[in-house]
């Protein structure tokens, strides 16, 4: 059973260096690609957690499938049954916790909706009225087509370039389909605590592609970084918690992201930052990999140990 604890221990501990290496990843990488990344990075490292609590689960199951008694078992691994119990018991309130957060998502999507149905269509554009100095990518719910809503306010606040950069970079949140690669990290991170990091990084890093597409759009990457900053200073401004904590321009750590939009448009790495990527990247990879093999091979080993339990007599322990 010591083997079967080091696997497990293994392979619930890699997340931890998987994300980290994830993480700092991103931060040498062009925004898309940086996105693509962190949520790639986040599904390998849940799929290798989960892994290796359906092998520690099945340990007593995998026994009786090679005709070796509970009794048997429980003789040789005293421990395997309550072990089996704790990551049943793990994988269930993971379960819980996925159901719930995923109903939190559908429900502040419909509150959104709800209150987006008292504004004024303009294209793709809903214009809400109240005081409340707000905008935000709305996905698609139910039928219905993403938009960018606005509020009446958050229009005042701004010129006619500022709103120009602050639509585009909504869009973009709507076109790159941000709200997926979102919901995706956020539900990993129910699996793994790790994830929680890479679910920070990845709301910095959607916020950044969303804000090099409106630079792209209005082709001035300093009146972007103006618009943005004057967005979130009038939201802040305001003074009152946002209603829709869903992707917006003027979320995130703004000083950040105005900072990298008066610098030169990011490009894909080349020589020694692309060998770094390759190699961050490649160490994520191993982590999640090296998750799954583990867990693969503690189904192996039991196989293994069973069969040699079968003909060993009472009292011989196999590790």
């Amino acid at each position: 059973m010591t083997y079967v604890l080091v696997v497990v221990v293994l392979a619930l501990a890699l997340p931890w260096g998987g994300a980290a290496v994830a993480t700092r990843l991103a931060d040498r990488l062009p925004p898309r690609w940086a996105c693509w990344g962190l949520t790639g990075a986040s599904v390998l490292l849940a799929g290798g957690t989960v892994s290796a609590l359906v092998g520690l689960f099945h340990v007593p199951f995998l026994a009786s499938l090679e005709r070796l008694s509970l009794t048997r078992v429980l003789e040789e691994w005293p421990t395997a049954v309550p072990f089996a119990c704790a990551a049943g018991a793990v994988m269930v309130a993971q379960l819980v916790l996925l159901v719930r957060r995923w109903i939190q998502h559908r429900g502040v999507l419909g509150h959104a909706w709800r209150a987006a149905d008292e504004g004024t269509s303009d294209g793709d554009v809903l214009v809400v009225p109240g005081t409340d100095v707000d905008a935000f990518a709305l996905p698609g719910y139910r039928g219905r087509r993403g938009r960018v809503v606005v509020t009446a306010a958050m229009v005042r606040s701004l010129k006619a370039g500022e709103r120009e950069v602050l639509l585009a970079h909504e869009r973009a949140h709507l076109a790159g389909r941000h709200h997926l690669l979102s919901a995706v990290v956020d539900l990993a991170a129910v699996v793994h605590p790790a994830m929680r990091g890479l679910r920070e990084a990845l709301a910095f890093h959607l916020e950044r592609w969303a804000d090099e597409a409106a630079a792209a759009a209005v082709g001035d990457r300093r009146a972007a970084a103006a618009a943005v900053a004057r967005a979130a200073l009038a939201k802040s401004a305001h003074g009152r918690v946002a209603r829709y904590p869903l992707l917006s321009a003027t979320s995130g750590p703004v000083p950040r992201r105005v900072q990298a939009l008066l610098l030169p448009e990011p490009a894909a790495p080349r020589g020694g930052a692309r060998r770094a990527g390759v190699v961050a990247l490649a160490g994520a990879v191993v982590a999640a990999l090296a998750a799954l093999a583990l867990a693969y091979g503690l189904h192996e080993y039991v196989e293994y140990a069973a069969r040699q339990l079968i003909g060993a007599p009472s009292g011989r322990t196999v590790r």
